[in-house]
């Protein structure tokens, strides 16, 4: 167990990762915080069973047979960003469920919205991507963080394994449909 100082923080809280981005993305894909295989690869989605590369191999050709840095090109490419509410918790594991919700510290979106202005959709990758926007980020955000049109997708975790594949594929496409050019599977 680790040490708690009197604030009831843990010394150490996990970190999140740096958003992937360009200047000119027009959609974010926002997840909670990244689990512990993509915390220990620095990579988004790194956990072989979640289905956020098989998704996005099918939208916008970032398929997951791809190096990282060639799918995250093509995120990049077609123009979306992606990045997670919390910048900092505590969590013991990799399920949403174990982050301790007083720990939370979320990631400056007033900022990344100033330096991506043409973003218009913010897509939360499951409920708890969701529920933490709006509870930790859109009661403190400026008025262009709450002009963004938010929507949920199914979530691509492999602990929301109840959906197939297709099935989430078709709801991702229809969050993105009127913000990017899906790309033939």
């Amino acid at each position: 167990m680790p040490q708690i100082d009197s604030s009831g923080a843990p010394p150490n809280p996990l970190r999140g990762l740096p958003p992937i981005a360009r200047s000119d993305a027009v959609a974010l894909v926002l997840g909670s915080m990244p689990g512990t295989a993509s915390l220990q690869a620095q990579r988004y989605y790194a956990h072989p069973q979640n289905s956020f590369w098989k998704v996005f191999g099918a939208l916008v050709g970032a398929r997951p047979d791809l190096g990282y840095a060639e799918r995250t090109d093509a995120l990049l490419r077609a123009r979306i960003a992606v990045w997670d509410v919390v910048q900092s918790c505590d969590r013991r594991g990799s399920l949403d469920s174990a982050i301790r919700r007083a720990s939370v510290v979320p990631n400056d979106f007033d900022a990344f919205v100033a330096a991506h202005p043409q973003l218009r959709l913010v897509i939360c990758n499951g409920a708890t991507a969701r529920s933490f926007f709006a509870r930790y980020v859109v009661p403190h955000a400026s008025d262009a963080v709450r002009s963004l049109r938010v929507v949920q997708a199914p979530s691509t975790s492999p602990a929301h394994a109840s959906m197939t594949i297709c099935a989430k594929i078709a709801a991702w496409r229809g969050a993105l449909v009127d913000v990017v050019e899906c790309a033939a599977t």
